[in-house]
């Protein structure tokens, strides 16, 4: 495993929130914007951000001249939770880039995006084109579609769960809390480990010292916002999805593993006939083939990024 020494934190200070991120590379080149999935933060990127770290390290570097930042998503990871009253739309999302963007003054850069994560980056190369240069999207393509006629339920079924939503009060080891990941996800154990501590936070007694179980373990909860977990209270129809599909105008890279999600070929079959500027690569791995594949990840990048370079 590469050094970890040249991976630094980042924030950003938007006007409601501050959000977190790991970086590598040359802070004055272009950046990389990596966006994770659903419940996952940062530190799945870690892995990518290591192998680019060792080929520099090895003079074999294929993005030296990427600046590579990997995002926590509002009540994930480290960055804040929304304030108290708001939830999580999935286009409040799209609007956190938006001011992203602002306050970095950005041009159109190159995003990679995984899950959750893609689906936001498809509506916002979208909605604003001229902000992205080239769009991955990682074992997810298209979005999260259900018919008109479930509108209601899909409501009912939303505003129920926000009731629901409860501040957690359980704490546990990590090694609970990664057993616990693993149950829910096709994560090998040491990227369960990287994604679920970076999502724990430690848990003080009255007096201010550190919990502990015996005299070794540590008590954790986690540090998401839960109400993350409540159920979206609309969902776009597949005609507002692919009209939407349509709409992005960069090139377009879909990289998925032979054993990730089952949406990938639903997206495939209900979207790729809106984009004229598709890439397909499958790779052997799950949804978190990014985690698993990386050096073949930072060659598809590079050859990627390469190409509109060199078509530019």
């Amino acid at each position: 495993m590469a050094d970890t020494n040249n991976i630094a934190a980042l924030s950003f200070e938007l006007d409601s929130l501050t959000l977190s991120a790991i970086t590598c590379g040359n802070k004055n080149q272009q950046p990389v914007l990596c966006l994770h999935g659903y419940l996952d933060n940062a530190a799945s990127f870690l892995p990518l951000m290591q192998e680019i770290v060792q080929q520099k390290t090895q003079k074999s570097d294929l993005l030296s001249d990427k600046y590579v930042i990997a995002l926590d998503w509002p009540g994930h990871g480290h960055s804040d939770h929304r304030s108290v009253g708001a939830h999580y739309h999935f286009f409040d999302y799209v609007s956190d880039l938006v001011a992203l963007f602002a306050l970095n003054n950005w041009p159109a850069i190159d995003i990679v995006a995984h899950s959750m994560g893609a689906m936001v980056a498809s509506a916002f190369a979208a909605a604003f084109p001229e902000k992205v240069k080239s769009l991955t999207l990682i074992d997810s393509f298209g979005f999260i579609c259900a018919p008109a006629e479930q509108t209601t339920k899909q409501l009912r079924q939303g505003i129920l769960s926000r009731v629901k939503s409860v501040k957690p009060t359980r704490t546990f080891s990590e090694d609970i809390a990664v057993k616990a990941r693993l149950h829910v996800s096709d994560l090998k154990v040491d990227h369960a480990k990287l994604i679920v501590q970076r999502s724990l936070i430690e848990v003080k007694d009255q007096s201010g010292n550190i919990s502990a179980v015996g005299e070794a373990s540590v008590l954790y909860r986690w540090r998401s916002d839960p109400r993350l977990r409540t159920v979206s209270l609309y969902r776009l129809s597949q005609e507002q999805g692919q009209q939407l599909f349509s709409d992005i105008k960069c090139p377009l890279q879909l990289i998925y593993g032979d054993k990730g999600m089952d949406m990938v070929a639903t997206g495939l079959a209900h979207f790729s006939s809106c984009v004229s500027h598709l890439t397909t690569n499958k790779l052997t791995g799950g949804h978190h083939v990014h985690m698993e594949q990386t050096e073949e990840l930072v060659h598809l990048l590079s050859n990627f990024f390469s190409e509109i370079q060199t078509s530019v």
